[in-house]
């Protein structure tokens, strides 16, 4: 079978997922302002797609080579063209959609006013406005065709076009206008009876055409947004001399002049107008040309503002108590006596802070190391290991300064946290450290003893509000002597580690699995159970894609969730017909990675950081842990199993037609929902 019948492109999957995104926006089991921001979640995941994606095809076109190895078959030329066609597509219906939901919120009495629709009612807010916030912020650039321009990556501009009439000719003059990203993009205006008004700051800045341009005695005037996206690589080649810090800081720095790989426009800008902003770029046959709508950086909705009703937004739902573990009681006590396991946003991640803010002051605790990904912008995490450092812990902190879009944030916090004393390490040349893991070591009557967490999420209290993620805590000393050996190998690189229990990339994972899954071909031809389930964000690697075809053709049943991009083709007669994919998009974006093997009855349950990804497996340090709580195996398989089960929430994934809805004729499962109805019930239980 050629390759491009075994694996689905992974450019075009993601591009699938990102499909099952707008879908939400559609869909009427999701609140109205809720709808909006899934605009801008579909919006903002797409920029950060040409950022990366689309930038890697297009580097290999440019390169001259055609890719097919790395695209499963697809020239990377032609893959272009399908990417560029498949966006203009969902851009079309993005904006479709945005007209429907404005028209609902209409009927909830909350409208969108232009610069043409101002009433007079508004006018001496909306100067008072402008000239105290927005004027002040404003960058307005006049250019001309024969000049450069750096137009800011992922930014969106105004163009404006001014007409000066005479008798014998018209003159144009160009001008940019970059929308202040300090600014609120939406503007709430004063209510009038039982009407809210909502107005872009796009309009508000073209309603004061006439205060900006003032210098200039125009007779006609047109303006229309633009925006482009360059290419994301960080370039960390260089001067030998200059720190790791120094290196990402002048990368990140240069990110801004990349090349660029998208310029999205509205699609009524004048043909004079696309062309000098095309020279200024320097746009040329391999870059994505998006016509669009009025408006762009859509992904400003993800903040759009909080209105009046509830009923238009998703209600708050308060965090579940994990029985037998308590914010108010020592975390490290109850850990002693058993492994617990934090299921994010069900649970609150303040466990987690708790059980750092309490390292930081236990006078029995000697050592805290950690490795971090992405934190939050206000951390409480960094606080915690600052707060251990300054009382004389010795906190050791492994900070992933290559996390893509997070390394300003990371680095701010790094040089905090030096500053505090915490030592820091930064990781090892040619490989992401993407593992989720803590250990915290005392001395308690003159012996050593550990405990830590290993988890499926960044150690985030920003993503943890809206990302489901398992953080296993516990003390078992023989999976945390493990961890402590994940940390030896960063800090000493060339030493290899054995592990009996974790499964550790980059050079066990992929050996690992590979055996589980044979075993599960061997249990099922000796007729003992078998059976594999597995709950990833994407799975793109060949080799373990045709190992799962294996199974299957061998019998093994075989479930997933795939939340994200999925290479593997499921139902295919002699390929694939044993292997079920469906993918869940709701309130909270699915995040965990789960392995579950059947092993004869004995099963294997495993929590990681780990996606099936090449990245993951071959490029990046990874942690799985095994579960060996029977009752904590049986609240994963548990969840799994409602999470299967979904009828409202879940889509088909196959090689033809992607995205159906699961509808069928048995009890209705939302299984976010349910999954909150399960962790209450366990919470009132055990109580």
């Amino acid at each position: 079978m050629k390759i491009q019948s075994r694996f689905i492109n992974r450019e075009l999957s993601w591009l699938d997922f990102n499909a099952r995104v707008l879908q939400e926006a559609t869909h009427s089991s999701v609140p109205l302002l809720e709808r909006l921001r899934f605009i801008g979640i579909f919006s903002n995941n797409l920029d950060e797609f040409f950022q990366v994606r689309y930038a890697t095809v297009q580097r290999i076109v440019q390169s001259e080579k055609s890719g097919k190895k790395v695209f499963g078959g697809k020239d990377a030329k032609e893959l272009l063209k399908s990417i560029t066609s498949k966006v203009i597509e969902q851009q079309k219906e993005s904006v479709k959609i945005l007209r429907e939901i404005e028209k609902e919120l209409e009927k909830e009495q909350i409208f969108f006013v232009n610069e043409k629709q101002v009433l007079e009612e508004h006018k001496s807010f909306l100067k008072e406005y402008f000239i105290q916030k927005v004027s002040p912020a404003l960058m307005t650039i006049m250019i001309s065709e024969k000049e450069t321009q750096d137009f800011s990556d992922n930014q969106a501009f105004l163009t404006v076009k001014l007409s000066f009439s005479s008798d014998k000719k018209t003159n144009n003059q160009f001008a940019l206008i970059e929308l202040p990203k300090e600014l609120d993009r939406f503007i709430v205006l004063p209510q009038l009876g039982k009407n809210q008004y909502v107005m872009f700051l796009d309009d508000l800045i073209r309603y004061h055409f006439h205060l900006i341009f003032n210098f200039f005695e125009y007779t006609q005037i047109s303006s229309h947004m633009i925006k482009v996206t360059r290419d994301a690589e960080l370039d960390m080649e260089g001067d030998v001399s200059k720190s790791y810090i120094n290196k990402i800081v002048e990368s990140v720095k240069e990110r801004i002049l990349a090349e660029p790989v998208r310029l999205v426009y509205d699609k009524d800008i004048e043909n004079d107008t696309l062309d000098l902003v095309k020279n200024l770029l320097g746009i040329d046959t391999t870059d994505s040309l998006i016509p669009g709508g009025r408006y762009h950086h859509r992904r400003d909705y993800m903040n759009f503002p909080e209105l009046k009703s509830n009923e238009l937004h998703y209600k708050r739902v308060d965090a579940i108590t994990i029985p037998g573990l308590s914010l108010e009681k020592s975390i490290f006590k109850s850990i002693d006596k058993k492994d617990f396991l934090l299921y994010t946003p069900y649970h609150s991640f303040s466990y987690l802070i708790k059980f750092l803010r309490e390292a930081a002051l236990d006078p029995e605790v000697t050592t805290i190391k950690i490795t971090i990904y992405r934190l939050s912008k206000l951390s409480n995490v960094a606080s915690a290991l600052i707060n251990a450092a300054k009382n004389g812990k010795k906190v050791l902190v492994q900070i992933e300064l290559q996390a893509r879009f997070d390394e300003t944030n990371n680095i701010t916090y790094a040089e905090q946290m030096q500053a505090a004393g915490v030592e820091l390490i930064f990781g090892i040349p040619g490989l992401k450290v993407h593992s989720k893991i803590g250990v915290i070591e005392k001395v308690v009557a003159g012996k050593k003893k550990r405990y830590g967490f290993i988890s499926t999420g960044n150690f985030n209290e920003d993503t943890a509000k809206i990302y489901t993620d398992y953080t296993l805590l516990t003390s078992d000393q023989k999976i945390l002597k493990e961890v402590n050996k994940v940390f030896n190998f960063l800090q000493v690189h060339y030493k290899l580690k054995k592990y009996k229990h974790l499964i550790v990339s980059p050079h066990y994972t992929h050996n690992a699995i590979v055996r589980m899954i044979k075993q599960e071909i061997d249990n099922h031809k000796a007729g003992l159970p078998s059976g594999i389930k597995l709950k990833l964000n994407a799975i793109t690697n060949f080799e373990m894609i045709q190992k799962l075809y294996e199974a299957s053709c061998a019998g093994v049943s075989i479930q997933m969730i795939v939340r994200g991009i999925c290479c593997l083709i499921p139902g295919v007669k002699g390929m694939s017909e044993n292997i079920e994919v469906i993918s869940i998009v709701d309130k909270y974006l699915e995040h965990p990675r789960v392995y579950i093997f059947a092993n004869g009855g004995k099963q294997k349950v495993y929590i990681s950081s780990a996606d099936f990804m090449t990245r993951n497996i071959e490029n990046r340090v990874e942690v799985a842990v095994p579960i060996y709580d029977t009752g904590l195996q049986d609240e994963i398989t548990d969840v799994f199993e409602i999470a299967w089960k979904d009828n409202v929430k879940a889509r088909k994934i196959n090689g033809t037609v992607q995205n159906e809805f699961i509808k069928n004729d048995l009890e209705i499962v939302r299984s976010q929902w349910k999954i909150h109805d399960y962790y209450s019930a366990k919470a009132s239980y055990e109580d």
